[in-house]
């Protein structure tokens, strides 16, 4: 049995774009075919409410051969989007410019089919945060029915290596 939506969407303007694609590169690393959130409608820690939006597109890369002939988007790339929702609540809320990563999914149900038009928003609400370690729920909603849900864990990643002058890499 699916879970109560963890927000009622319908008070929220889910057109509205509160933070920015290029706002969320500010905070996320993901790029080209990984990005994965083209928008946030909402976001309130305050009230620990996190909105993000994720349009499909017919010429994305996984339309052609998933599944050939009927393309649906991938149940993996739900919760990466879903994820990178979660990393941009946690380095929000944490102040850290330290990635987090996908560390694991729990609870995971998939509960229709997404298709290219179809727009997915994307619900996000912290369990705990802290600057090692994220979990949240996430459920996925197109059209005011629940698409997935999943609670998501998030981990800290060790700093990216910068380059030395000498052309070297730099310990972590």
């Amino acid at each position: 049995m699916p879970r109560p939506l963890l927000y009622d969407i319908n008070s929220i303007d889910l057109a509205r774009v509160q933070v920015s694609g290029e706002a969320i590169r500010e905070v996320i690393p993901q790029r080209f075919e990984f990005e994965q959130l083209d928008s946030i409608a909402y976001f309130n820690p305050a009230e620990e409410i996190a909105i993000g939006v994720r349009a499909l597109d017919k010429d994305e890369f996984w339309t052609r051969g998933h599944m050939p002939g009927r393309p649906v988007f991938p149940g993996v790339l739900m919760l990466e989007a879903a994820a990178q929702l979660c990393s941009f609540y946690t380095c929000s809320v944490e102040g850290t410019e330290r990635v987090f990563g996908f560390g694991g999914a729990d609870d995971v149900r998939f509960r229709r089919m997404l298709v290219p038009g179809d727009t997915l928003h994307l619900l996000a609400k912290p369990e705990r945060i802290s600057t090692r370690r994220s979990l949240f729920l996430t459920q996925g909603v197109v059209d005011g029915r629940l698409a997935f849900e999943a609670s998501i864990l998030g981990i800290a990643l060790p700093p990216v290596a910068q380059e030395t002058k000498n052309g070297g890499e730099a310990g972590i």
